[in-house]
Formats: C-alpha cells, sequence, structure tokens
C-alpha cells in the first residue's frame, strides 16, 4: 500500500490520475513510497484484504507495517481522511507529487504551507490527459511540529517549493490512539477554489458526519432501483453494478461553479454543472441511455458540457479526461448521446448548437474521414482500425440524419443517411463479415474472421466476428445484407459457437468469450438482442441469463472485462430489467430475460414503472408472454416513453421458449425514432 490518492479511474485500463499521494507512516524519515522492484524499501506498507471494509462513501484498511488505520470518505470535491495512529515519537503524513499510476508524470508542482494545520499547491502532468492540472488544499485536524519539503529528494528550506518531483513530510508526534483529520480539497482553477472547497463542504471536522452523508447520497441514488428477488448474491451483484455505473462521468467544477475548459480557459457561472470523464466509446451504448431513465437531472448538464468542449476545441468530446482531449478510441460517441437526449425530449440544451456541432465532429479530415466524403469508405491501406472507425462512424451519421429530420433539415438528412448507410461496402457476401476495403475497392487479403490485427490493425479491440454486427442503427439493412431473416439467423447462432485462433497480436481486450462473442468489450453488448430483430426474442432469453449467471458475479473478480467508467455494469444493470437499449438513440429497449421477480424504478414527477417476471426461476427463463399496465402486450419491445409515463409491464416466464412471442414482423423493434 503506497498510499491514497485523490482522483481515480474506474476500470479503464488507463494510467492516468492517481494524484496527490497521501501516507501516514511512523519510524525513520522517507521520501519515497518505495520502487517495484523493492516495495518496501519507502514508506510503503504491506496490508491484507481481512483488514479492508469497503461501501459505497467510506474505506478503510490497517497499514501493517505502523499500526495505522487509515479511514476515507469525500463530499463532491473534497477528500477527507481520518488517520488512528500508534504511539510514535517520529510520526509522519508523506504527500507526495512526484508519483503518478503508468504513465502520468508530474510537469510542475507546488507546495505551499499557509499554517501549521493549512497547505496548498498544485500538480501539472502529462499521460493520456497531455495537460491536466489539478490544484489542492490541506486542512489538518493537528497542528503539525514541522514541514519538510523535497525537491528531486532533496530538501529545501523555507515554507514554499517549486519543482517537478515534490514530496512535504508533515511531522507530528504521536500517542496510542491519536487521531488526524484531513481535509483534502480539490480543484481544477485553483488553490483558493480548492480551500474554498473545503470550507463550503466540510465547514467542521466531524468524520462520522462525512461518512453519514455520503451514505445518505448513495443510499438515495442506489435506492431509485428496488429489486426484489431470492438471491442475496444477484442484488450484492446489481447494487455494485448501480454503484459503477454511478462513479462517472464526474463533476468537473468547483462549488462556486468554475472550472477550465478544454481551452485552458477559466470558466465562471456556467449555469450548468460541468463533467468531465467521458469514456463515450464505451458509454454510449448503455450508460448514458441509463442516465436517462435513473438520473434525467443530469443529462442535460452533460449535454451542455460536450457543447461547450465543442465550442471550445471545435468537436464534440470523444474521450474526454480532466479537461483534455484524449482522441481514445474510434468514433465521435457524443452523437449518439446527444440525439438519444434530443429525441427523448430534453430541452435544457441548444438543439440548433447541437447539430451545428455534430456537423463539425463529422465532416473533419482526421480519423479516416477525409476518404470517407472523397470515396464513400476508409481504406484500410490509408487508415488503421479502417472498419471500427467506419462502423462507428455509420451510428453516429444515423443518429445525425435523424436530427436533421427532426429539425426540418432535409439536405442534411439525406447526406447523413446515405453516409450511414456506408457499412455496407464493408460486407463481403462471400464470407459474410464485415472486412477491410483497400485504396483499389478490394478486400484485404489474405482474410481470417478471427484474427483482430492485421499489418494496419483493421479492427479495433476486435475482429471480424465481433464488429459484423456493429449496425445497431439499421439491423433490418444487415439482415438483407445476409439474404433474409434465417441466414442472419444462422450466422448469429454460429457466432456463439465459433472456435479459432485469434492470433499473437490478439487484443487483451478480447475476453468474456461466448465463441466468438465478447461480452468484455463494448462493440459486442447489444448483439444478444439482435435475435428480436429477426423474430427469435426466446433466442436472446437464452444467451443473456447464461451472460447474467456466468460473466458476472459479487466477487471481486466479478466482471469479465474492464469496467470501462460503468458500460460493463449497464448492461447488467439493463438486462436485469429484462431490455437493453440496443440502439443507443431510438428510445426502444429490446426485451431479454429478467433475472428479478420485480423491479422498480423511481421516475420524476413521483412516477414509477415496475417490472414483475411472474413464474420467474433458474429454469424459467423464457418470456411466454407480456402485459403492459394489465393489457396483453405483443412486442418484444418497449419505449421510453411508455415507461416513462410510469405502470408495470409483467413478464409470465417459462421453461420451454414460446416462439411465437415476438416473431411477427410488426411486433420486432425497428430502426426507427420512438416518441
Amino acid at each position: 500500500m503506497t498510499g491514497f490518492s485523490q482522483l481515480h479511474l474506474s476500470g479503464t485500463g488507463i494510467g492516468d490520475l492517481g494524484d496527490v499521494l497521501i501516507t501516514p507512516y511512523t519510524g525513520e524519515l522517507k521520501t519515497s513510497p518505495g520502487t517495484q522492484e523493492n516495495p518496501l524499501a519507502g514508506y510503503a506498507s504491506k496490508y491484507t484484504h481481512q483488514d479492508e471494509i469497503a461501501k459505497a462513501g467510506y474505506y478503510s484498511v490497517i497499514m501493517k507495517r505502523y499500526n495505522i488505520r487509515v479511514e476515507l470518505s469525500a463530499t463532491e470535491r473534497v477528500a477527507v481522511h481520518k488517520y488512528t495512529f500508534p504511539e510514535a515519537e517520529q510520526a509522519y503524513i508523506a504527500v507526495n507529487l512526484t508519483n503518478g499510476i503508468g504513465w502520468d508524470q508530474p510537469t510542475a508542482a507546488s507546495f505551499k504551507k499557509i499554517d501549521s494545520q493549512t497547505f496548498t499547491g498544485y500538480r501539472f502532468s502529462t499521460g493520456w490527459a497531455k495537460d491536466q492540472r489539478l490544484y489542492f488544499a490541506i486542512k489538518l485536524s493537528k497542528p503539525i511540529e514541522k514541514a519538510q519539503l523535497f525537491n528531486d529528494e532533496k530538501l529545501v528550506s523555507g515554507d514554499s517549493v517549486k519543482g517537478v518531483k515534490l514530496v512535504g513530510i508533515l511531522n507530528f508526534s504521536t500517542r496510542k490512539g491519536d487521531e488526524i483529520v484531513l481535509k483534502v480539497g480539490i480543484s481544477p482553477v485553483s488553490e483558493q477554489n480548492a480551500l474554498a472547497n473545503i470550507e463550503i463542504e466540510v465547514p467542521d471536522w466531524n468524520f462520522e458526519k462525512v461518512v453519514s452523508n455520503a451514505h445518505k447520497l448513495w443510499n438515495t441514488e442506489l435506492g431509485k432501483i428496488s429489486v426484489t428477488g431470492k438471491n442475496e448474491n444477484d442484488k450484492r451483484t446489481f447494487y455494485s453494478a448501480l454503484y459503477h455505473s454511478f462513479t462517472q462521468p464526474i463533476i468537473f467544477n468547483d462549488n462556486n461553479g468554475d472550472y477550465m475548459g478544454a481551452d485552458k480557459k477559466v470558466y465562471t457561472n456556467p449555469g450548468f454543472t460541468n463533467y468531465s470523464v467521458f469514456s463515450l466509446w464505451d458509454t454510449y451504448r448503455a450508460e448514458q441511455p441509463l442516465f436517462t431513465l435513473l438520473q434525467p437531472e443530469r443529462v442535460n448538464d452533460m449535454v451542455n458540457t460536450m457543447l461547450n468542449i465543442y465550442k471550445q476545441q471545435g468537436k464534440l468530446p470523444i474521450w474526454h479526461l480532466m479537461g483534455n482531449e484524449t482522441d481514445c478510441m474510434p468514433g465521435y460517441s457524443s452523437v449518439p448521446v446527444i440525439a438519444d437526449a434530443y429525441f427523448k425530449g430534453f430541452k435544457g440544451f441548444d438543439a440548433n448548437l447541437a447539430f451545428k456541432a455534430m456537423k463539425a465532429s463529422s465532416t473533419r479530415d482526421d480519423y479516416g474521414m477525409k476518404f470517407l466524403k472523397e470515396k464513400g469508405y476508409i481504406p484500410a491501406d490509408k487508415e488503421k482500425e479502417s472498419v471500427s472507425k467506419a462502423m462507428e462512424y455509420c451510428i453516429s451519421d444515423w443518429c445525425i440524419a435523424q436530427m436533421a429530420k427532426k429539425l426540418g433539415k432535409k439536405e442534411d438528412y439525406e447526406y447523413y443517411i446515405k453516409r450511414a448507410e456506408s457499412y455496407a461496402q464493408y460486407f463481403d457476401p462471400k464470407t459474410q463479415f464485415v472486412r477491410a476495403k483497400l485504396d483499389n475497392g478490394k478486400f484485404r487479403e489474405p482474410f481470417s474472421p478471427f484474427k483482430s490485427i492485421h499489418e494496419w490493425g483493421d479492427y479495433t479491440e476486435g475482429n471480424a466476428w465481433q464488429y459484423t454486427w456493429l449496425v445497431p442503427q439499421d439491423v433490418e439493412g444487415l439482415i438483407r445484407l445476409f439474404g433474409g431473416d434465417q441466414p442472419f439467423l444462422n450466422k448469429l447462432d454460429s457466432l456463439f459457437v465459433a472456435q479459432g485462433d485469434l492470433g499473437e497480436n490478439a487484443s487483451s481486450d478480447i475476453t468474456g468469450l461466448i465463441g466468438q462473442y465478447a461480452h468484455g468489450n463494448e462493440p459486442s453488448h447489444h448483439i444478444t438482442y439482435l435475435y428480436a430483430y429477426a423474430g427469435q426474442q426466446w433466442k436472446t432469453a437464452e444467451k443473456n441469463r447464461y451472460i447474467q449467471r456466468i460473466l458476472y458475479t459479487d466477487k471481486p473478480d466479478g466482471l469479465c472485462g474492464n469496467e470501462d467508467c460503468g458500460q460493463m455494469s449497464a448492461w447488467y444493470i439493463f438486462s436485469s430489467m429484462g431490455f437493453y437499449p440496443a440502439n443507443p438513440a431510438n428510445g426502444a429497449f429490446v426485451f431479454g430475460s429478467p433475472l428479478f421477480d420485480e423491479i422498480t424504478l423511481k421516475l420524476p414527477d413521483n412516477k414509477q414503472f415496475s417490472v414483475r417476471a411472474l413464474n420467474n426461476s433458474e429454469k424459467n427463463i423464457y418470456l411466454q408472454s407480456a402485459k403492459l399496465n394489465g393489457n396483453p402486450y405483443s412486442r418484444s419491445y418497449i419505449t421510453y416513453k411508455d415507461i416513462m409515463l410510469g405502470g408495470t409491464l409483467e413478464f409470465e416466464m417459462g421453461s420451454s421458449p414460446n416462439k411465437q412471442f415476438g416473431s411477427r414482423p410488426e411486433d420486432r423493434p425497428a430502426s426507427v425514432i420512438y416518441n
């Protein structure tokens, strides 16, 4: 245990954040937590999971090397640490501005003593976020005896220091059971704002009150869904998933509203809550639609954040981290999020500005878009990950087309709906896979649907087996390419049993495999729901119940892939309710297999929506029939509009599939906007 940092990413596989590492210890003075080769050479400590307690809003552990109990809690912008020390003549608290996680490295730092109980500073760094700026302030419940400041491991005189590799060591003497509380405020703007955040959010020294308030806030959020079922493990898995889905995106402003924009200018009184940590290539698929159901009060602010990022950097965010554009992952995946909000009737943002931002983001010349505009496809010998980029662009272009239609922009609609259909150019009718096309118009040879990476890398974290299905915006069109329902279903069945060598360069993100279906990575998340589009909803139920049972647990390793800021868990939440937004922006949720006997969602205006699964069991996984508010319901999907009206969706479950349920063309989900 090297210490306790103030900022973290939730399961992205990315090495940024871990800023302002704070560590209590005793004994010999040391200025480093140690090294990877010799982790106990510094002040790091061993610990055991048996000594850990982790709850929403609270964490504690014992640092065994020093017998120091550490307890942590937080408000929105202030971390609160409580350290219980043993008796020690030499007790320390190290504030380390040097260490980052992975490739995040400091570029400039400052540490300043204001008085014996107050310290401020900043840490600027580069990594995935190329220009991250974090300001902080620390208030101590006990005055220090002295502070020792180190620059590149050299002791410096005075009460302040600036440099790159800074460490502040705060000295105490303690009696057994002495408690020292730290209030650590952070700010994207200034040290003064970090101090103000402390004064406003944690004005006293009552640690238990902070824990209690955090518990109440989390309980309110997690209480937006109540579940009834016989299996306590399922409940733990479900609420852990809900917690994961709500941890990001994060608030990225000060208590007074100030934030630093993507252009590094400070914005005051923006009129909305500013957010960051948008893992959009992942979260546009299910987590963002989940917010429209469970946290609608946040949706307009998230959209306004995206639109302001557009104004500051000239395009909508792709993967935004702490005010920085990382340009990570293919696509301009803000578009489905904004379009979904617009189609669902959210009015708290400028729709015309949103459409302008969408067009600007989709008509650039980088990341293969120049070729898309010129040739109608992206040549694989000119642009890496060409297939993945093109498939993602088509999803967003379909959203732009539908928004243009709603806004009465006919010319834009015709342009973007044509671009949205360009996925068909990658479909090879002979192999029935989407494949990389070269500049000469021919498919790349040799070809293996199992190999995820060719010379240029044609697929992002996947292969042809997985990316062939990435057409949630036009499943009917994909079915036509296969030659009809039955060939489509035959190929879809084969996905879940296909076995082959992924190759030595296979992406480590291809996990959670069932055949070649890869549940551990996001491009596969909608695939099980595609059966309903071809009239076989019962196969969706079959596959989903298996995934829920096998690939999600309540153990520490209870996910089959990266959490990716909540998307992995959002799939589970939706699927546990019995439906999922296969098309992320059209307002329809396709039926699967509800896991619980009853789930109730708390909606705005004191409404609620319940999903009841009658005769539900480990064997009774198939939908026999459905009722909506007591009336027979034959469709294999439900709309956002119907859910938000409140009421009850009732499923009759059985051990054998009712193959007629949802089989008629008029009962299947369609690639249209439902509003």
